[in-house]
């Protein structure tokens, strides 16, 4: 039987201002040895672990030194794989380019950079460069290397008094996070920050009557294909803006979402009823790369998509506010309600977790209305 290795984890450490490398283990004579034959280890009160200044030679002899003896587990160390190279990076030279106010500090280059490395979406990137320059400009007099996680909880916590969102709040600490852990590289577990406790929303659903006569109410042909779209398909808003032509499969009745959320790519279901209106759309529109593109072949704006939704549901005579996404909950609900698998809802939405799409068990009311009631 092969001899079981000995497991050492690798962690990002700031001591003294300077990067090092972290090595974290159960005590054992072969490892303190071999610890012995690395260049100058230094054992680290604060951490509990030996560590070594980070270098390429330093990382280099570690290598070498427990090849065959020990598993060195890298997955706090080495980070995330970046985005393939052939994946377009987000547009962010603006922020780089932009006229400033006196005094107003900038988002680091090395932090731009990084986002373009990782190839975060535009909207992400947009997000975090804005939110980690308010918290920048929060402590002006302070160097980032500086400022310890008392000032991180200090500037949630004015966050919090200020009545922002849970989600405004939860932005903020990414977009610090992400400087801290994945710029500078530095451990996770030194920014434990705590974020607001996640409500259990339920999601907001129409009834399957109201959502065709929303369609059965508007008459534009290109408005009438969108809210079609939104629901017998349930794709997001942004997914329906990104829709290309060769992405409607009518051969095989499905459509191709490229990069959707977390920039996954799935199928989901093409209605024999739309496609009719999307051969008739082709023809009296000819959009040229983007299935719906406003002026001069452009996407077609969220905005606009919006106001269509909204009009439809004056129109159908519905009372509350209705959105792009609420005709995406009501697909999954009445999927469910039709007796349609979790796992397969599950697929046609693009959720990474069957949790996620349990929310709609919450809101489908067959199964309810078969409940018997105690006073009936």
């Amino acid at each position: 039987m092969a001899q079981q290795l000995k497991n050492i984890t690798l962690k990002h450490l700031l001591i003294d201002g300077k990067k090092c490398i972290g090595l974290k283990f159960y005590p054992d004579k072969v490892l303190h040895a071999l610890i012995k034959q690395l260049p100058s280890p230094i054992w680290s009160d604060t951490y509990s672990m030996v560590y070594l200044p980070n270098t390429y030679a330093n990382l280099d002899a570690i290598m070498k030194t427990f090849k065959g003896v020990a598993w060195l587990n890298g997955q706090h160390f080495f980070g995330k794989v970046p985005r393939p190279l052939n994946e377009k990076a987000p547009e962010i030279d603006h922020y780089r380019k932009r006229k400033l106010t006196k005094g107003y500090i900038p988002c680091p280059e090395d932090y731009l950079q990084k986002l373009e490395v990782r190839k975060y979406s535009l909207n992400t990137a947009k997000s975090y460069i804005a939110h980690f320059e308010k918290f920048v400009n929060h402590y002006k007099s302070m160097p980032l290397i500086e400022i310890s996680e008392n000032e991180i909880r200090d500037y949630i916590s004015s966050l919090v008094k200020n009545g922002l969102s849970d989600s405004y709040i939860n932005q903020a600490i990414n977009s610090i996070k992400f400087y801290y852990e994945v710029v500078l590289e530095m451990p996770n577990r030194f920014y434990s920050v705590e974020r607001p406790i996640k409500k259990e929303k339920l999601p907001e659903v129409l009834g399957k009557k109201s959502v065709l006569e929303m369609i059965d109410k508007t008459r534009n042909l290109k408005h009438r294909c969108i809210i079609k779209l939104l629901y017998s398909a349930g794709l997001r808003r942004a997914e329906l803006i990104n829709l290309k032509i060769e992405d409607i499969d009518s051969a095989r009745m499905l459509i191709k979402v490229k990069e959707g959320k977390g920039k996954k790519d799935r199928l989901t279901l093409l209605a024999n009823n739309l496609l009719i209106d999307l051969r008739k759309y082709y023809k009296a529109y000819h959009p040229k790369v983007y299935l719906f593109e406003g002026a001069g072949a452009e996407k077609y704006s969220a905005t606009s998509i919006a106001k269509i939704i909204s009009r439809a549901a004056q129109a159908a005579n519905i009372k509350k506010r209705v959105t792009p996404h609420m005709l995406r909950h009501s697909f999954a609900t009445h999927l469910l309600e039709d007796g349609v698998d979790l796992r397969y809802i599950q697929a046609l939405l693009g959720h990474n977790s069957s949790r996620t799409t349990e929310i709609y068990t919450h809101v489908a009311v067959n199964s309810i209305k078969n409940i018997k009631n105690l006073i009936d």
